[in-house]
């Protein structure tokens, strides 16, 4: 039985991953070298350990030489790229622009139908189609205005029970403070009639019945 995929994960022991690091570094060189050998290619190699310690390989003898260059294709590269995007949003937005102008004709030309203008070139079944499109429109019209009219009538009836309601209210309010008032009258004018009995009966304090001394003199008299 051949052996099963390996996991590739990062090796949590520290010497194990220092082993491993050394081994395969070896052989990324060795491959390195052996490709720039055999096909003869330009090959330049960095790495860098964890703890940012440098190993570098290039095929040719100056690893600047080669660095330089694939910033030279890199840049033209980018150029290329940059270019091409640059065209093809040109030609996206060429597209563009006599797709919305294609557009508002037409839209000019219907709102010109619509009112009634420039309908010689049309058929007559144009014509019709045309006219049930009116139809239609003028149905959905009528609808919306109903609509609204009915929405209008409904507010304005609640508002006129709101206002009902208030004026109800506010008679009520007017009623009680009404009565509040005449019972406040009633009660102060009984408290100055008594105020008035009491200041009477101060001043004209109550004597005997002049009859009944006459009566008592006439029998002293007699006796």
């Amino acid at each position: 039985m051949g052996r099963g995929r390996v996991q590739l994960k990062r090796i949590e022991n520290k010497i194990n991953r220092q082993v491993t690091f050394s081994k395969r570094k070896a052989g990324l060189l060795k491959k390195a070298h052996e490709i720039s050998v055999l096909c003869d290619a330009e090959v330049a190699l960095i790495v860098f350990s964890h703890k940012g310690k440098l190993f570098e390989y290039s095929s040719d003898s100056s690893m600047e030489k080669i660095l330089e260059r694939y910033e030279r294709y890199s840049y033209v590269g980018r150029q290329q790229i940059a270019a091409t995007e640059s065209e093809f949003s040109q030609e996206n937005w060429t597209l563009e622009y006599y797709r919305l102008k294609s557009r508002v004709e037409l839209l000019q030309r219907n709102n010109s139908h619509y009112m009634g203008e420039d309908l010689d070139s049309l058929s007559v079944k144009e014509l019709q189609n045309l006219e049930q499109q009116i139809d239609t429109a003028l149905k959905h019209v009528r609808s919306r205005k109903n609509q609204l009219m009915h929405d209008s009538i409904s507010a304005l009836q609640r508002k006129e029970r709101a206002i009902q309601e208030q004026n109800a209210l506010l008679a009520k309010q007017i009623k009680e403070k009404e009565k509040s008032a005449a019972m406040a009258q009633q009660a102060e004018w009984e408290q100055q009639q008594q105020h008035g009995y009491n200041a009477l009966s101060f001043l004209f304090p109550s004597a005997p019945h002049p009859s009944l001394n006459i009566g008592l003199a006439s029998f002293d008299g007699h006796l």
